[in-house]
């Protein structure tokens, strides 16, 4: 009792240190997705937190994998059950943040462009078109790195659904096996229920059957001593 209990305390720690790094990765996420939609270059910048961005997202899905192998690693139903719906919980906030992430490169995207324009507009003389050359090259290329950041994002997208898929195939296999368990039970309780009625039916029918043996025992002794009696004593 002591192993098992000390056991679970073990468990507890870990799912609480689990769910500690992932408020810390979400919380360094959302830091670093607000600092793109308000970013307004250069690019390297931009290309710098979304690199952030993955390796956090990267290390948030493996905490909540790690979460999710706990969850499947329990004794207990209950256990399972409360470890994978907050396992499930940080997943959908991780699909919110890639949607977030997502909107925050687009917002980053329009903002550059609208600068580049108002850049170009103010340009007039012989300089200001070598100038416009370079900006317009300068936003080819930040366009064409947004644009890669945004495919990497839906790419990660589908990856996440995918295996929230494969998640609910697998929480699904589960029930199906809990339920079959289940009625396995009432099918034993239901047996174990017959038994005890036969067993109480048998002890009675013994109770009874000792009974009548005492009886016919009786009687005859009975019989035998009045038979007893007749011969040799019949005067009396």
């Amino acid at each position: 009792m002591i192993i098992k209990t000390k056991m679970a305390t073990s468990a507890d720690v870990h799912v609480r240190i689990c769910v500690q790094q992932m408020i810390k990765f979400d919380l360094q996420v959302k830091e670093n997705i607000q600092s793109i939609r308000e970013c307004c270059g250069p690019q390297s910048a931009i290309m710098e937190l979304n690199c952030q961005v993955k390796d956090k997202f990267k290390q948030l899905r493996r905490t909540i994998q790690e979460l999710e192998q706990m969850a499947r690693e329990q004794d207990k139903e209950s256990d399972r059950i409360s470890i994978q719906a907050e396992a499930d919980s940080q997943r959908r906030q991780m699909i919110s943040n890639q949607t977030a992430w997502r909107k925050a490169n687009l917002a980053c995207k329009v903002s550059m462009d609208k600068m580049e324009k108002d850049e170009l507009l103010r340009e007039g003389d012989g300089a200001g078109i070598r100038s416009r050359k370079a900006t317009k090259e300068s936003l080819v290329e930040s366009s064409s790195n947004i644009t890669e950041s945004l495919m990497s994002i839906s790419r990660m997208m589908a990856e996440q659904v995918k295996q929230s898929e494969d998640n609910i195939g697998t929480l699904a296999t589960s029930s199906r096996t809990a339920q079959e368990t289940n009625e396995e039970f009432r099918n034993m309780t239901g047996t174990i229920h017959l038994g005890r009625k036969l067993i109480l039916k048998y002890n009675r029918r013994e109770l009874t059957d000792k009974l009548l043996i005492f009886l016919a025992l009786a009687l005859f002794l009975a019989t035998v001593l009045y038979i007893l009696k007749k011969r040799f004593f019949p005067f009396i």
